[in-house]
């Protein structure tokens, strides 16, 4: 929350807590991890992309079909990426998809990601995650909190690189180009070496919601990958596989960043 005044927390609170809460277990989250998320003029200019369906803290992988769109937007500017795409085949038969991309250009590069729906039988539902993650590039800090214009997005309010274990970061969830109000916001860290260990279910995914403006905070406390999901559900449906019945669309605005303890 932007805002701390008592006046103004009291009645949001009253209409939807943005305290921290369990959530349930086997979350889902697209992602979109770079290489690098600061390129300097110095450094490495490529950075390889993964993309993949999973659930982050277990690490858990999930089958992900070929993207409806995947693309970069530097300076406004958009650059489709869908043939720079291969495809990955885990031991189990499970696709993910890996990408490069050169930069040349000074700016703030955002890539983003709409994937094809996912079915869910365990919850009767469709899933369509749409993804994004920010790349700084050659110190010009400029892009980074404009859309994109996908579906369903998070705006940044907080830088989404140069950040600390221990940052607090905002967003503000839209969808359709509105605001959404009181949307729970799924919060992940990428355990990607399995190094940390939940005491309870609980902790592996944490939960707040968006206030009336549709901002939610977020402190990161260590260091490493971190992903936001804000879920809705679509007002359409769609047919389940077997074309009997509709089905219920949940749609996730992504966004993942990193953070790095200090020496």
């Amino acid at each position: 929350m932007r805002n701390w005044k008592k006046q103004i927390i009291v009645p949001l609170v009253m209409v939807c807590s943005l305290f921290i809460f369990a959530s349930p277990l086997w979350a889902h989250f697209q992602v979109i991890l770079p290489s690098q998320n600061i390129v300097s003029q110095d450094g490495e200019k490529k950075v390889e992309l993964n993309l993949l369906f999973t659930h982050p803290f277990e690490q858990q992988l999930m089958n992900m079909e070929k993207p409806v769109q995947f693309g970069v937007m530097a300076r406004s500017e958009k650059t489709d990426l869908m043939k720079t795409l291969t495809e990955e085949t885990s031991k189990d038969g499970l696709k993910s998809w890996k990408a490069s991309y050169a930069i040349k250009r000074p700016g703030d590069h955002i890539f983003y990601v709409e994937p094809s729906p996912y079915w869910e039988p365990a919850e009767d539902k469709y899933i369509i995650h749409y993804t994004k993650t920010v790349v700084n590039a050659f110190g010009m800090e400029e892009g980074w909190d404009e859309p994109v214009g996908l579906r369903a997005e998070i705006i940044p309010l907080t830088r989404p690189y140069g950040l600390w274990a221990g940052n607090v970061f905002q967003g503000k969830v839209v969808v359709d180009g509105k605001p959404v109000s009181c949307a729970d916001v799924e919060v992940e860290f990428y355990n990607g070496e399995n190094a940390v260990k939940a005491p309870a279910d609980p902790f592996i995914t944490q939960v707040v919601r968006t206030d009336d403006q549709g901002i939610f905070t977020y402190v990161m406390p260590w260091e490493g990958w971190w992903g936001f999901a804000a879920l809705t559900d679509a007002p359409e449906t769609m047919k389940t596989p077997d074309g009997k019945n509709d089905a219920a669309i949940e749609l996730g605005a992504v966004l993942w960043v990193k953070t790095v303890n200090k020496n």
